[in-house]
């Protein structure tokens, strides 16, 4: 267990908040509420916060070095810009899937994005994980019903990616290329603990997890054992990213879907932004090489 408490600093309630990504010239985290199809800003150094809407469910962010965003929604990769906030058609994912829609996903130290998608009823093992390369998104792995991740080692030889629904967080050798192999069990939720969520990796090369209907989120060694626990005051625990001028401020999305009226009444901060300090930096945020 850890003595770490997290601190709510935007209880914006949001339905499914998810894919926090910290921006170190803005010092700001930007994440999406999945399921009310909106972006939102949280501004560190003042604390406010700011919304946009999304013309689909969005499931992720992944940052340009112009200050836009490639946006991940139910209908494909957009590019998200925040001064207008418009959003420009790049491709379309999984045409031949109207059930699917994209979930989470990660830029490699490379500049490669990577994102998974899944079937949005939760039910069918639709998903499929993704790099997008130059030409458009091609598939890496399949046969995923939630997909989370993914997230890279700091030296980007391992990727790390997560199988919600068979509680399984999965690795494998990431080559220069781009090429991943020798997929294997990183770690596996036990029962009565929650769902593994967005994971992400911090400067010793541990991972992090949120646990969905787990109340906290959890550290885990680079052989897979487990460091490290955080308690936070509500079930559902989605994905953290660090942030702060020193990467040591864990910033934490969390969710109410799927939760009963008298859950939100025990659990009032459902949906909030919390942060929390850990003694270990994180890695910085990397862009997107193209897009």
């Amino acid at each position: 267990m850890s003595a770490r408490e997290p601190e709510c600093v935007w209880p914006l309630d949001a339905e499914l908040g998810e894919g926090p990504v910290w921006s170190a010239r803005e010092r700001a985290l930007w994440f999406v509420d999945i399921k009310q199809k909106k972006i939102h800003r949280y501004d560190a150094t003042t604390g406010d916060g700011r919304s946009w809407d999304a013309p689909a469910q969005p499931g992720f962010l992944a940052p340009l070095k112009d200050g836009s965003f490639i946006a991940g929604l139910q209908t494909g990769l957009h590019r998200f810009h925040p001064e207008s906030g418009a959003f420009t058609y790049l491709y379309d994912v999984e045409p031949q899937r109207p059930g699917n829609r994209l979930n989470d996903g990660a830029v490699d130290p490379r500049g490669r994005l990577w994102f998974g998608s899944m079937d949005d009823a939760e039910a069918e093992a639709t998903g499929c994980l993704y790099r997008l390369d130059s030409s458009g998104p091609r598939v890496m792995d399949t046969g995923y019903v939630i997909t989370n991740g993914p997230t890279f080692s700091p030296d980007g030889k391992r990727l790390y990616h997560t199988d919600t629904l068979k509680k399984i967080v999965y690795a494998f050798d990431l080559d220069e290329d781009g090429a991943i192999s020798n997929k294997r069990v990183f770690t596996v939720i036990e029962d009565g603990a929650g769902h593994p969520d967005g994971p992400c990796v911090d400067s010793e090369g541990c991972v992090w997890t949120g646990l969905f209907a787990g109340w906290s989120a959890r550290r885990y060694a680079p052989t897979g054992e487990l460091l490290e626990t955080v308690r936070f005051p509500c079930a559902n625990i989605t994905k953290l990213a660090f942030g702060g001028p020193d990467l040591k401020t864990a910033y934490a999305t969390t969710a109410w879907k799927g939760m009963s009226a008298e859950a939100r009444i025990q659990q009032p901060l459902a949906g909030a932004l919390f942060r929390f300090q850990v003694d270990v930096p994180g890695l910085p945020q990397y862009e997107v090489a193209h897009g």
